[in-house]
């Protein structure tokens, strides 16, 4: 580690037109593997119908790109010192784009979610890395416009994911959301080496630590896998299920310990000794399980149930973008006068009441009815990324940022992934029970039910078609009071959220141990 800092020392930073294209390659790379996280979420209902599969079948394609993606990140840290910080990130572009050019090209889901984990292998590395090959290429005193710009294009891409996704999926096909990929990288990969393949880190050839590796590898895989795959088999009545789950946690309980005693640990939980790396990343990790959960059901949702196209399910998830792409650059310019716990918990505070708010819409709402909460969350977006960032990485030798960086992602990464597969099981689950609920309400000894049915015997329907239309509404309104409570629930996780934050420790103004006093 002590080499990489060594080298980097000598190097001027950037200034000007190179610093300007730096900026842009690296923005758009950023941008690219985190819209990959969204701009399936309205196409899986396209995806699911054209492979002949089940919508929840088709959530795999999220849930195995962010797994894969999760994996890797750890790994940055140990990659980019052995082959270098610059030759990594662009081998890394380069992996992302050829992997997506074959997502686009599969014929099968199960071509298709193993194209998706290799795209997310791929990019691994690509985020943690972007960030530090800003901070190395700006000056000190700018390094909280580079953190802002950085955290910006995280923040924006998962906003234009389902507009992009949408329109894409009802105006070509669902294969162009992945080729979309291949110009936007290809550029950002010559652009980085260009300007950067001078300005390379010091290698050093550090041992992989093999064991460390397989634990990681096989504990997160297998408890991607039961969460995936747990609603469909009845979870723990299923033996493949309760087998995934006993080999998740032998093996993630033996990493945690192998892991502390290794000499060149695969995932260095070290950091975890520093408080603000450890309450920041739970804080992001948890925050974000909850932001990305209602990402997921909400388009599915609007699909699904109240019978909106792509391009409209994407349109109405968009404008949470709008706020969020104003705000991050005010706030990163004013980083230093601001108690980032307070602006933290400001976030935390927007989050609930817009998800408390989403939680009161029944089926009938409106476009514009639901698009005002999501424009009102876009204020808690920034608040919620930038300064989190600058709370795990304060105090933290710049030797250590791709790391942290990794480490941080790995976890936000995870929350995602989880999150996928926790939100639509239980949103299917609480349908079914809702479902039932509301079927007591459909008998002949109910005044309103009897006035309904007697409504459509004047449409010339049917018995058969009668049951077949109460039970498609009966239906509709299950799945509404389902996304319903999990809305709630999150409103819950931001509000338990708001005090941890005051756990972190300031002074928060040295990212890397290098933000500009």
């Amino acid at each position: 580690m002590a080499a990489t800092s060594e080298n980097a020392a000598p190097l001027k930073p950037l200034h000007g037109t190179p610093l300007v294209l730096l900026t842009i390659a690296v923005a758009f790379s950023t941008f690219m593997e985190v819209l990959d996280m969204t701009i399936v979420n309205v196409a899986v209902p396209h995806i699911s119908g054209s492979l002949g599969v089940s919508a929840s079948e088709g959530t795999w394609t999220i849930s195995s790109y962010s797994l894969a993606s999760a994996i890797m990140q750890p790994l940055t840290g140990w990659i980019a010192r052995r082959f270098g910080e610059v030759r990594t990130f662009v081998t890394s572009v380069a992996l992302f784009v050829v992997f997506s050019m074959l997502c686009g090209m599969a014929t099968s889901m199960p071509m298709l979610v193993i194209g998706r984990l290799m795209q997310g292998a791929g990019s691994g590395p690509m985020v943690a890395l972007s960030l530090t090959l800003l901070l190395s290429s700006y000056p000190k005193e700018r390094q909280g416009v580079a953190l802002a710009l950085w955290a910006m294009t995280v923040v924006v891409a998962p906003i234009f994911g389902p507009i992009l996704g949408g329109w894409l999926t009802d105006n070509f096909s669902w294969p162009w959301i992945f080729y979309i990929n291949l110009p936007v990288g290809i550029l950002a990969g010559i652009i980085t080496w260009t300007l950067l393949h001078k300005r390379e880190t010091k290698t050093i050839k550090a041992p992989i630590d093999v064991i460390g590796l397989v634990l990681l590898v096989a504990g997160v895989g297998c408890l991607q896998f039961m969460l995936d795959n747990g609603n469909d088999h009845d979870w723990f009545s299923s033996p493949l299920i309760v087998t995934l789950g006993l080999i998740a946690l032998v093996c993630i309980t033996f990493l945690v310990v192998w892991e502390i005693h290794a000499k060149h640990p695969v995932v260095d939980l070290t950091l975890f000794k520093q408080r603000n790396f450890t309450v920041g990343v739970i804080s992001l990790s948890l925050g974000m399980f909850a932001f990305f959960g209602i990402n997921v059901v909400f388009p599915l949702w609007l699909q699904t149930t109240l019978g909106y196209t792509a391009t409209w399910a994407g349109l109405a998830s968009a404008p949470v973008g709008i706020l969020a792409f104003l705000l991050s650059p005010i706030l990163g310019r004013n980083m230093q006068k601001l108690d980032l716990r307070m602006v933290v918990t400001f976030a935390f505070m927007v989050f609930a009441i817009t998800s408390y708010w989403f939680s009161t819409f029944d089926s009938g709402a409106s476009f514009a009815t639901l698009v005002v909460p999501r424009f009102v969350m876009g204020i808690a977006i920034p608040c919620f990324f930038i300064p989190l960032n600058q709370i795990y990485l304060s105090g933290l030798p710049a030797s250590e940022i791709a790391s942290a960086s990794g480490l941080s992602n790995f976890f936000r990464t995870l929350g995602s992934s989880v999150s996928t597969a926790v939100t639509v099981t239980l949103w299917q689950h609480r349908g079914i029970y809702h479902h039932a609920t509301l079927t007591e309400y459909v008998s002949p000894g109910q005044p309103a039910a009897n006035q309904f049915v007697q409504q459509l015997s004047h449409m010339n329907l049917t018995s058969a078609q009668r049951i077949g239309f109460i039970d498609q509404i009966v239906t509709r309104e299950g799945l509404t009071l389902a996304v319903n409570d999990i809305f709630f629930l999150c409103a819950i996780l931001f509000v338990m959220l708001m005090p941890f934050i005051w756990f972190s420790r300031p002074p928060f103004g040295s990212a890397g141990g290098a933000m500009g006093h």
